[in-house]
């Protein structure tokens, strides 16, 4: 996919982003949402700085005077893909000097270190409202993801009333769809016998690793160890912002949901929750597990003022989509983005 972008523009310089530059970071930001937001981006800062494998962040500078910024972050396995991607999470360029190529500039470095680093794809989103990331996103390349975004409204959820429901028959969400997006097969057509109060959920711990690979390896047919010991790690270190939750029937490991409450990504001002994996042991469909793990959810998300849920789903998967619509997911205002690397 070739990238119609503008000259590097004179006397500009891109290095990777400092620790003594979230305050700059901060400021530009700022300049361009209408306020500070100093706990998202020190969040991020920090986990870049202690996995630089992982996140990457880079830094314009134009004759001395700091003028943008981008970042993104690699993805293992959310939303059940099997296929790495860079998430480009934010990019900003200083008021007055949009237009004159820093941006894409910053863009392109990030599709080099992409490629120094054996990932394919970045992957990003945005509001269809926001017409100025839309032309540059057409500009560079991005394609209109075959992803579908839902959201949900927290306080507006229907999972409560599914408790009971026997309308689900076994087998409904195939495990595999073809753009590689999974959800795990029984984690919809659990809503039956087992109340909420005959299943025990708690936050995740350092010691579920084994039981969540094993769950995950059953509905997905891979060995995601990578992925689900960063997701682990990532529970473990700031539990403030990741929402991992495991569900324990007569003491055994039934069922998992991990979500992530993000405080700035894609230019968003308000907070939302992003649920990327969702899995229950087959030997326990049926029972209730996915219900209480939701429910939890949603009940931990509304004490932390979080107002929206969203998530990925293959556009295709159209039992996956029936299931999250009939909970009160919707079809987000946000749209998803991929550029394939060459």
């Amino acid at each position: 996919m070739a990238t119609r972008t503008q000259p590097q523009p004179a006397g500009i310089a891109l290095r990777r982003t400092k620790a003594e530059d979230m305050e700059a970071v901060v400021a530009l930001d700022a300049a361009i949402v209408g306020h500070p937001r100093h706990l998202y981006y020190q969040r991020r800062l920090k986990a870049a700085l202690a996995q630089t494998e992982r996140h990457v962040q880079f830094s314009a500078e134009q004759d001395g005077r700091f003028v943008g910024f981008i970042k993104a972050r690699k993805q293992l396995g959310e939303f059940g893909r099997a296929r790495s991607a860079l998430l480009l999470e934010a990019v900003g360029v200083q008021p007055g000097k949009q237009g004159e190529g820093i941006g894409s500039a910053l863009l392109e470095r990030l599709e080099s270190e992409a490629r120094r680093m054996g990932v394919p794809e970045i992957r990003t989103t945005a509001s269809w409202r926001d017409h100025a990331i839309m032309q540059f996103f057409d500009a560079a390349g991005f394609e209109l993801s075959q992803n579908m975004m839902l959201d949900c409204a927290i306080r507006q959820n229907r999972v409560a009333a599914h408790e009971g429901d026997k309308t689900l028959a076994p087998g409904h969400l195939a495990a595999h769809s073809a753009t590689e997006v999974n959800y795990g097969a029984a984690a919809a057509n659990d809503f039956d016998a087992l109340s909420s109060g005959d299943v025990d959920v708690r936050a995740l711990e350092a010691g579920d690793l084994d039981d969540l690979v094993r769950i995950d390896q059953r509905l997905t047919g891979r060995r995601r160890e990578a992925y689900i010991r960063e997701v682990v790690a990532e529970a473990m270190s700031d539990s403030g912002v990741r929402l991992s939750m495991v569900a324990r029937v007569d003491g055994i490991a039934a069922g998992f949901v991990t979500a992530r409450a993000d405080f700035g990504d894609y230019g968003r001002v308000q907070p939302v929750a992003v649920l990327d994996t969702i899995g229950v042991d087959p030997d326990y469909a049926h029972r209730g597990v996915g219900h209480a793990l939701l429910q939890q959810l949603f009940a931990n998300l509304n004490a932390l003022n979080v107002d929206r849920v969203e998530t990925v789903v293959a556009r295709e998967n159209f039992e996956l989509l029936g299931f999250f619509y009939d909970i009160s997911f919707e079809q987000s205002q946000r749209l998803s983005f991929d550029k394939r690397l060459r």
